[in-house]
């Protein structure tokens, strides 16, 4: 799975002028499901959003997790992540999971999600999503829990 991570003030989505999914101070992650992604995938990718240190301490230093902060988590699917950009001057959809695939996945990681942290909202899969965010620093990361597809 891949996904990129956000540190954020505050972030939402949006859905048929609908909010689905709003947090203050947290992490917002755009999360991709690629071909041979599996629950472990999930199961990972989880763990290090909710433990990756990306806060700053008391002495401004990144050394704090979500976890440490009690903040908000914010999960977005983002079909369109999993691209393969290398060629070319319109993105291939190869690397990215099947539709069916993609959604139990992502339904998965939601529970997971539910289970783990008391703070989690969400995009909502397959919908035109509107989302707005303040990026805190700004702080952007990318997580992969497979290799790199070649």
């Amino acid at each position: 799975m891949l996904t990129i991570i956000q540190r954020v003030t505050t972030a939402k989505v949006t859905v048929n002028n609908e909010v689905v999914g709003q947090i203050g101070k947290g992490i917002m992650a755009l999360v991709a499901v690629e071909r041979e992604d599996s629950e472990k995938d999930a199961q990972r990718l989880l763990e290090r959003i909710l433990n990756y240190r990306i806060f700053a301490d008391d002495n401004d230093r990144m050394n704090l997790s979500l976890r440490d902060i009690n903040g908000g988590l914010l999960l977005v699917p983002q079909f369109t992540l999993a691209a393969d950009t290398n060629s070319g001057n319109r993105p291939s959809f190869t690397p990215a999971a099947s539709p069916e695939k993609g959604q139990q996945l992502f339904s998965y990681l939601q529970q997971l999600a539910k289970a783990t942290y008391p703070q989690v909202e969400f995009g909502r899969f397959g919908a035109d999503m509107q989302v707005a965010l303040v990026n805190d620093g700004p702080v952007t990361f990318t997580l992969r829990t497979t290799s790199q597809p070649k």
